[in-house]
């Protein structure tokens, strides 16, 4: 099977992307490895509500509307359902992509529905697939319970019992606090939280994407967006501020049988459960045969495209990973991928 654009996810970068494609009369298919749509979202965990989601937008032509205390992965799904719906979008699913050659005049992929070859690409797999889980000595020795925030089953699962919450993001601010209302918890961090006092506004959000673009242009991973925006003060931290919740512990030396320890000072803690709230890392393993990385272990990347292959391009990824960008990305994406293909866009 063949397509001269193929676009690997059916997220927000993907749509977005997928929408530019169509409004341009391109040839293209959307492949998704989910069996249903809804991307990333509808993994979410279930007390996720669409409030208190991060940084949701619009897609481009269909605005996303739903009760803010419905479940996020439930409204989002919906949402992504009726835009694939709207628009008729060409999505197949559930097709993983597994792996990326090059041809002579594109590339040639390997999918769990076949083979399919293509003369460009517009990666947009995202990271959720690939939790990431740091290496600790003695993390194989621990014998309670440990779980990445991806895997997080709500509160309730954790009553009675000391869980440790790993990560200095959103996630963990927000698992750390929802959990703290039910059971006892300890919050452990690599840095000192970075506290945001004032709004996001558009110059704060415009230097974050620098930062990280500036990244992505050297070829180091992206890094994570907490690094850049630093976390929001709500009336949640304010309140967890005045509980004494929000004072982590710094970084331990290792894992033990019962728990964590630090060398110095010398100190251990007892717990449970530790709750792994540590990122996810971009999924790009099936582009691993097109030899991308660079030396400082990232792809390098100028605005959506790959500067060693231009015939792809990755949305989603470095500075439009957040939604609002995903959905800048898809735009840029497709008009200089057209280009270089040599196929007018719209």
């Amino acid at each position: 099977m063949h397509a001269d654009v193929v676009v690997i996810g059916a997220g927000q970068a993907g749509l977005s992307a997928a929408h530019h494609l169509q409004r341009a009369g391109a040839d293209f298919v959307v492949l998704d490895a989910d069996a249903a749509p809804g991307g990333a979202w509808q993994h979410r965990w279930d007390s996720l509500r669409l409030e208190r989601a991060n940084g949701i937008a619009d897609l481009p032509g269909l605005p996303l509307t739903g009760d803010p205390e419905e479940k996020a992965s439930v409204v989002l799904a919906r949402y992504f359902a009726e835009y694939e719906r709207h628009f008729a979008l060409p999505v197949r699913r559930p097709v993983a992509v597994r792996r990326v050659t090059r041809t002579d005049d594109g590339f040639a992929l390997g999918t769990t529905a076949g083979p399919w070859t293509a003369r460009g690409l517009v990666n947009a797999t995202g990271t959720w697939t690939r939790p990431f889980w740091p290496a600790y000595p003695g993390r194989e020795t621990f014998g309670g319970q440990q779980l990445h925030a991806a895997q997080y089953p709500g509160a309730a699962a954790f009553a009675g019992q000391h869980v440790l919450v790993v990560g200095g993001g959103i996630s963990a601010l927000q698992l750390l606090l929802e959990i703290a209302e039910v059971t006892r918890t300890t919050w452990v961090t690599r840095r000192p939280p970075v506290w945001r006092s004032t709004d996001f506004d558009p110059d704060a959000g415009r230097a974050a994407v620098a930062l990280v673009d500036e990244r992505v242009r050297a070829g180091l991973p992206p890094g994570s967006v907490v690094s850049v925006t630093g976390l929001p003060v709500t009336p949640e931290v304010l309140r967890g501020r005045e509980r004494g919740l929000l004072d982590p512990l710094p970084a331990f030396a290792r894992m033990t049988p019962t728990g964590v320890a630090w060398d110095d000072p010398a100190r251990s803690l007892d717990v449970d459960v530790v709750l792994w709230a540590t990122g996810f890392r971009a999924a790009l393993d099936h582009l691993a045969p097109l030899h991308l990385r660079a030396p400082g272990g990232g792809i390098a990347v100028e605005g959506t495209r790959v500067v060693g292959e231009p015939r792809l391009h990755l949305v989603g990824y470095g500075p439009s990973a957040s939604t609002i960008g995903a959905n800048r990305a898809g735009r840029t994406a497709v008009r200089e991928l057209l280009t270089t293909l040599g196929t007018a866009a719209a």
